[in-house]
């Protein structure tokens, strides 16, 4: 992620090239921005397009971004200046509220309010598959072993999806028909969290298929915030839980080894709704994006604002982060 200042500028320009930070608005607007300086570097204007721009993400080779854009999921090349996208995937009836890619970058999976969620193939840009979930989906994540996707939904389920079987192979209602909000997966595998309406995480310990345990074992659930939740994202090193609330903060909780939840800190600076947040690859920053019009980057150590992003006309409502390997 960013290095301090003290480092020489041509290290610093290089090292920014590896950092790929993005932004979504409801002014339509997707805007680049170098993570250090807090310059915008390239906005995608998307002039005479109509659509809020929902969920943002970047592909695991840093090559394109897939951008959630009402009904519809536009692929943006990186590298490229132009406004125009690679392809456009269409066939969602309400708005697109999750987007992930898989990690060889071959295909995207969706999530819309539609209740479904659907798999694209990035090679033939064609629909691959769809599942119908039966109630609004807010949040999908692929599973580590890319042989699963955990999705939740406004009727107040979690669902396992197995891309083999092509069925939903475990169903978890923690709170009954509470909708639940966020969904995040270990990238080991080991723990899943979900936060819901009321603030409320729930945490269970994920176990391999066949060993004679639950598939999901609930171990812990406790009160994030005493409103909304809209995010809750686990950290790459899994050490630590990030939750944004409409209560304009975000809370850095610790994980124990026997998934104790410990709130660290609490990031305050934004001026409203905080949507959206994403870890750097060395879980040392975290990137956040608020209806105040603004993104941020947070020290982690020191739960301190490093750079605030402005540029956005109206609420920014989504971010991603791609500062690892390409």
């Amino acid at each position: 992620m960013p290095p301090s200042a003290s480092t020489p500028k041509n290290v610093r320009q290089g090292h920014d090239m590896s950092v790929i930070l993005v932004t979504g608005s409801y002014d339509h607007e997707i805007r680049f921005w170098e993570a250090w300086s807090g310059i915008c570097s390239r906005t995608i204007a998307r002039t005479g397009e109509s659509g809020q721009v929902n969920r943002l993400a970047i592909s695991p080779d840093k090559r394109l971004l897939a951008a959630a854009i009402h009904k519809k999921v536009n692929i943006y090349e990186i590298a490229s200046s132009s406004s125009d996208p690679l392809v456009t995937f269409e066939g969602h009836g309400g708005n697109v509220t999750a987007v992930s890619f898989h990690s060889e970058g071959k295909w995207l999976v969706t999530g819309s309010e539609d209740g479904t969620i659907k798999i694209w193939d990035l090679r033939s840009s064609h629909l691959h598959r769809t599942y119908d979930n039966g109630a609004p989906v807010n949040d999908v994540c692929v599973h580590p072993n890319q042989g699963e996707l955990i999705s939740c939904d406004q009727a107040g389920s979690i669902k396992q999806w197995d891309l083999s079987a092509n069925i939903c192979s475990h169903e978890l209602t923690p709170a009954g028909d509470v909708p639940i909000r966020s969904v995040t997966l270990a990238q080991d595998g080991s723990c899943l969290v979900a936060g819901n309406n009321k603030g409320q995480c729930y945490v269970w310990r994920v176990n391999e298929e066949g060993s004679g345990l639950p598939r999901f074992q609930a171990v812990t659930r406790f009160l994030a915030h005493n409103k909304y939740l809209t995010r809750c994202l686990l950290s790459p090193d899994v050490r630590y839980l990030a939750t944004c609330s409409a209560d304009k903060t975000v809370k850095i909780w610790s994980i124990g080894m026997n998934y104790e939840f410990r709130q660290e800190k609490v990031l305050v600076g934004h001026q409203r709704w905080v949507w959206d947040c994403a870890f750097s690859a060395d879980s040392a920053y975290l990137v956040t994006a608020s209806s105040d019009h603004t993104a941020r980057l947070w020290e982690m150590a020191s739960g301190e604002t490093v750079r605030q992003y402005n540029g956005h006309h109206k609420a920014a409502v989504c971010c991603a982060l791609h500062d690892g390997a390409g």
